[in-house]
This record gives C-alpha cells, sequence and structure tokens, in this order.
C-alpha cells in the first residue's frame, strides 16, 4: 500500500472519529416534555347512587361495546362498519401517512451513501496552458461518497420525536373516528327501532280506532248515535293512519344512514321491522381520573402537545452550527484493465461547519412560533378535557332524568288506558257523547308516543356515554417506537 493511500485511509479514520466524539458529546436543545396539569375531580357529580367504586368499569364495556345490548342485527351491522366505512378507511390511510413519515425523519439520523459511475474520453487543447500534457485521455471513475449530519444539537431527534408523536396522534384520531361511526350508527339503530316501535303503537291504535269507527256506526244505524260522532271517529282513525305513514319518512332516512355508514349503496339495502322495547343496560362511568387515559380524542391533543414541545427543540437547534461529515473513496484510471488495481484507488474525508450569522430574525420568529404553538396545544389538551368531563355529566344526568321520567310516564299512560277504558263503557252506555271518547284516545296515543320517545332518548344517552367514556379503549394501545408504530386495529378499543 503506497503512502497516498496510507495518508488518505488515516484521514478517514481521524473523521470517523472524529464524527463519534461529536456523537458522544452531542444534547438535544429544548425543554423536556412532560404531561402539563389537566382539570379533574373525585368524582363525577352525576354518578349512579347504586354504583360502587369497587365495581370496575371495565367490566361494561371493553372490545366490542356494542354487544352490550344484545341484539345480533346491531352486532353484524357494526362489523361491516369496521371493514367497510369509507370514513374509517380515511383515517387509517392518514395514519399510515404518518407512520412513514416518522421512518422517512428517522433516516436522517444514518449516514446518506451514494455510488455512481463515469467514464469520459477528453481532448486537450494542444494551445492550452499545460503544455507537453497529453492531448488525448480516458477518465474511469467509480466514487462512493458518504455524506452525514451529526446531530449534536438533537435536530434531528427532536424531529423524529414531533413526528412520532403526531404519528400516534394519528393513530388516536383513527380510534376517535372509529368509536364516532361506530357510536352514530348505534345511535341511528336505536332510533330506527324505536320508529319501529312507534309505528307498531299507531298500527295497533289504528285497528282499535277502527272497532270503535264500526261500533259508532252501528249505533247511528240504530238511532242512537250521531252523525257527528261518526264524522268525528273517522276523523280520528284517518290522522292517526297517517302519522302511522308519516312514521316511515323517518324511518327510511336511519335505515339510508345506516346503509352508508356500512358502506353498502341505499338502493341495495334493507332492514326488517322490529320494535325495540327493552331499557338501556346501566353503564358504570368509573372514576374522572381514569377519563384521561380512556378518550382516544384526548390522548391525540395530548400527543399533539408532545409534538408541539419537540418542535420547539427543532427551532432552537437553528440557532447551533450545522456539522456535516464527508467522506469518498474508489477508483480511478484511464484504463479499464488498471481500473480496479490497488494504485487506482483514492479516498478523502472532510468535516464542515455551518452557523447563519445574520437572517433578520428570522431564528426568533421561528422560536417564538413555535412556543406559541405549544401554547395552543396545551389548551387545546385543556379544552379537551373539559369537553370529555361536559359529556360524560351530560348524558349521565340525561340517563339519571329519563328514568325517572319513564317511570312518572308509565304511570301516566296506565292511568290514560284506564280514562279510555272508562269512556269507552260511557259512551256504550249513552251517558256521555262521542267527544270524550275522543279526547281519551288522543291522551292515551300521546302519552303512548311520549313513552316511547324517551326509552328513544335513553338509548341514545346510553350510547353516547359509551362513546364519552371512550368505548373501552386505552392511551396504553398507542404505537409505541418498540412496536414500531404499528397501526391500531379499526374497530376495537
Amino acid at each position: 500500500m503506497n503512502s497516498e493511500r496510507v495518508a488518505a485511509v488515516r484521514s478517514v479514520g481521524v473523521a470517523t472519529g472524529l464524527a463519534f466524539s461529536i456523537l458522544l458529546g452531542g444534547c438535544a436543545v429544548g425543554p423536556r416534555y412532560s404531561r402539563p396539569q389537566a382539570p379533574s375531580a373525585l368524582e363525577y357529580k352525576e354518578t349512579p347512587p347504586n354504583w360502587k367504586q369497587a365495581q370496575p368499569a371495565d367490566q361494561v364495556v371493553r372490545g366490542k361495546w356494542w354487544e352490550i345490548f344484545q341484539d345480533p342485527q346491531l352486532n353484524a351491522l357494526e362489523e361491516q362498519v369496521s371493514i367497510s366505512n369509507q370514513n374509517l378507511k380515511a383515517a387509517e390511510a392518514q395514519f399510515q401517512q404518518a407512520r412513514a413519515l416518522v421512518r422517512l425523519n428517522r433516516a436522517d439520523l444514518y449516514p446518506t451513501v451514494t455510488a455512481g459511475i463515469s467514464a469520459s474520453r477528453n481532448r486537450l487543447s494542444l494551445n492550452g496552458p499545460r503544455t507537453g500534457a497529453v492531448s488525448n485521455y480516458t477518465d474511469l471513475v467509480l466514487p462512493a461518497d458518504v455524506t452525514y449530519e451529526a446531530d449534536v444539537w438533537g435536530r434531528v431527534q427532536r424531529t423524529v420525536e414531533a413526528a412520532r408523536a403526531n404519528a400516534q396522534a394519528s393513530a388516536a384520531d383513527l380510534e376517535s373516528v372509529s368509536l364516532s361511526v361506530h357510536a352514530e350508527l348505534a345511535v341511528d339503530y336505536f332510533q330506527l327501532r324505536t320508529l319501529d316501535a312507534e309505528e307498531q303503537l299507531l298500527r295497533d291504535t289504528v285497528t282499535a280506532f277502527q272497532r270503535a269507527l264500526e261500533l259508532t256506526e252501528n249505533r247511528y244505524k240504530g238511532g242512537v248515535a250521531s252523525a257527528v260522532d261518526v264524522a268525528q271517529a273517522q276523523t280520528q282513525l284517518e290522522t292517526t293512519r297517517a302519522q302511522a305513514v308519516d312514521i316511515m319518512v323517518q324511518r327510511q332516512q336511519f335505515e339510508h344512514a345506516i346503509a352508508v355508514l356500512i358502506g353498502q349503496p341505499t338502493s341495495t339495502f334493507s332492514i326488517p321491522a322490529s320494535p325495540w322495547n327493552t331499557a338501556p343496560p346501566p353503564i358504570p362511568p368509573g372514576l374522572p381520573s381514569d377519563l384521561l387515559e380512556r378518550r382516544p380524542d384526548v390522548a391525540s391533543a395530548e400527543r399533539h402537545m408532545a409534538a408541539a414541545n419537540a418542535q420547539i427543540g427543532v427551532a432552537r437547534s437553528a440557532y447551533f452550527p450545522q456539522i456535516i461529515l464527508s467522506a469518498t473513496a474508489g477508483f480511478e484510471s484511464g484504463l479499464i484493465s488498471k481500473w480496479l488495481d490497488g494504485p487506482s484507488s483514492f479516498a478523502a474525508a472532510g468535516i464542515s461547519g455551518l452557523v447563519t450569522v445574520f437572517d433578520v430574525g428570522r431564528r426568533r420568529a421561528a422560536s417564538e412560533q413555535a412556543r406559541a404553538a405549544y401554547d395552543q396545544s396545551v389548551a387545546n389538551y385543556r379544552q379537551a378535557v373539559l369537553t370529555s368531563f361536559q359529556e360524560v355529566e351530560d348524558n349521565l344526568a340525561a340517563l339519571r332524568i329519563l328514568e325517572d321520567e319513564a317511570g312518572t310516564q308509565t304511570v301516566a299512560v296506565n292511568a290514560a288506558e284506564r280514562s279510555l277504558a272508562l269512556s269507552n263503557n260511557r259512551y256504550r252506555g249513552g251517558v256521555v257523547t262521542y267527544l270524550e271518547v275522543i279526547t281519551a284516545q288522543s291522551t292515551a296515543l300521546s302519552n303512548e308516543r311520549v313513552a316511547v320517545d324517551i326509552l328513544r332518548r335513553r338509548m341514545t344517552a346510553t350510547v353516547l356515554l359509551i362513546k364519552a367514556l371512550g368505548g373501552g379503549w386505552n392511551a396504553s394501545s398507542l404505537p409505541t417506537v418498540s412496536s414500531k408504530v404499528n397501526p391500531p386495529a379499526s374497530g376495537s378499543q
């Protein structure tokens, strides 16, 4: 090995040693992230009185939370959401982008190696400054170049940290979309089923009113009732029949909404009528302190906050020199037969530093922008926490009040039915006119429809409470570095 090559190899070794020294002595600038304090409480204001802390919330909803309603049709529809919903697919694609961005930024932690080959035939001017030089020659070069930006100040590290946090936020956003879509389907489904119950109520009422009209017509033919009674009975019958038909407008709309949620054309999808008359199951809310780990939207806000904190370090690293390490080696020869011989080898290594001396306040503005973005993310996080507590309290209050209202309404329905039975008996006995019967019919039907509407609102509040509690999801399922940011299982919490 000749002395020139030995010197070149030594220079490469010195540059490599210097690079490792720089890396070992480097540090990441910027604030170290820690989650700021968020509003919390010891317990919910609307905690059910029969719920005990010893009853863990994870006994209620975990994984496929919709199965607690024990409805096979609902279970089948929810399974299709995880497969065919387009909003869910879009959110999953967005997460895949964020995951790829982590790998893209992580690549900057390693050197970039390029290799190439070139061959040229050159003719020099005989009248040029190189008098006596060979005028024609061939140049064959086989180089390999290595460049590396030493992450002395942690710019790349902070960039990777921000990308990783954003990817985790995207994973939480995917879970939020999944939870929202599954909850929306459940709400639409119970709206449809309670409309079936209301339609059945109206159809049964139409049948009862048809018998009442027949009775009135017979009494009119016997000279006991007047034509006014017949007209009133017929009006009541047709009005109720029209109400039963009108129910179908809303039902079709909910059926179409469900078709879109499961990714099917509305023209090819239908759900057979099946009235819902079952009260919702109890949903223990757990403790407020657990909510921060159970809501994917809160987790997303927290991860965005971590990413914004890392961006402060990226902005601050601009104040320090940029250190570039480079090395090149290869073979160069004028003859192809000697191209790869030892004497044809060459090598070089170097280090350079670049620092911005004057930028008219650009770096300061970038640092201020990063700090303000972090402050914004902190405010968004705390607002997300407050909103999550509000949603839980809202639906706990709704369930508590609606349960009391349902009990009272049941008493009202029973009283209205007794009043209707008494009015019918009094009319048959000729004691009262048919106007009293119509009034009793209207009151009974109105109270029965209110009872169905209360059930509809209770089912909706139950689904929304499950959604507000996170649907059994937990922040521990967010992808981590060790799992290489694997995508979450859409539709499962």
